[in-house]
């Protein structure tokens, strides 16, 4: 079954951009057909993944959300980027800042990114949302169509501020738009191993939250390889495969994929 998961966090700098496209690449490399969509108007992750001319791109999701909302026809395929590492990319510019306004009065508006993706979701194992850092339409729209969410949280102080109001939205969300909503877990990034701040953080965190969401195993840790990764269009795979940064994001990618597998089983079990 396809599963949509909206990578978010209203906190900027957390990792969220690196942690999609290096997630969906781990993905794919493990056998899975993964799409990565753009819903931030400063299209880090399209620049990330060496798309660098963001106002020649004709087609994006703005101009799929737009077609949407004013029912023309969508032609999300003519969208869709194919990238050299085997997954693809539905690419964002500032045209998607309009949308946010277009969305107040639309029919359906939480919907809208959902409907702009129906025709083409069916083809893939994994869909990542890279979400803008803040709490907005295209962000509520984003977790309107996802099975789940992964919360990027930076091992340092404040890391779990505003936390709260973030939990607090998707359950807004889970009980009044998507039911099938879940928290996938808080993902630690841009660790710092030298330190013990990272263990503070995650005992914050549990102490605060840790009895409505899991804390993944995996931590991510800080590397200025990764910056520089991001700058050549290639992800820490392509760039530095055999970085810690890498071997993370494989952990976390294998991480994943065993809470589906396992959630699956538990549902299985209640069916029966």
């Amino acid at each position: 079954m396809i599963k949509i998961i909206a990578i978010a966090n209203q906190k900027g700098g957390v990792g969220k951009t690196t942690t999609t496209f290096s997630l969906g690449v781990a993905l794919s490399q493990l056998g899975k057909k993964v799409l990565l969509i753009d819903a931030d108007p400063q299209g880090d992750l399209t620049t990330c993944m060496g798309y660098y001319n963001q106002e020649e791109l004709q087609n994006t999701i703005g101009t799929l959300m737009y077609d949407t909302i004013c029912d023309n026809e969508v032609k999300v395929e003519k969208s869709i980027l194919h990238h050299k590492e085997g997954i693809d990319l539905i690419p964002s510019n500032l045209d998607l800042s309009a949308i946010e306004f277009s969305l107040v009065n639309a029919m359906s508006r939480e919907f809208t990114l959902k409907n702009s993706i129906r025709d083409i979701k069916d083809n893939y194992d994994y869909i990542l949302i890279d979400c803008m850092p803040s709490l907005g339409m295209i962000t509520i729209n984003a977790l309107s169509c996802s099975d789940k969410i992964i919360i990027p949280v930076q091992g340092e102080y404040l890391a779990a501020k505003g936390m709260g109001h973030l939990l607090k939205t998707v359950n807004r969300i889970h009980k009044q738009i998507n039911p099938e909503l879940k928290i996938g877990g808080v993902l630690l990034t841009l660790v710092d191993k030298r330190t013990n701040l990272s263990k503070e953080v995650r005992n914050t965190i549990n102490e605060n939250y840790g009895q409505i969401v899991k804390i993944y195993d995996t931590e991510i840790p800080k590397a200025v390889n990764t910056a520089k990764s991001t700058s050549t269009g290639k992800s820490i795979f392509e760039f530095d495969k055999n970085s810690p940064v890498a071997e993370a994001y494989k952990k976390f990618a294998k991480e994943v994929l065993e809470d589906e597998r396992t959630r699956t089983k538990n549902e299985t079990s209640k069916v029966r």
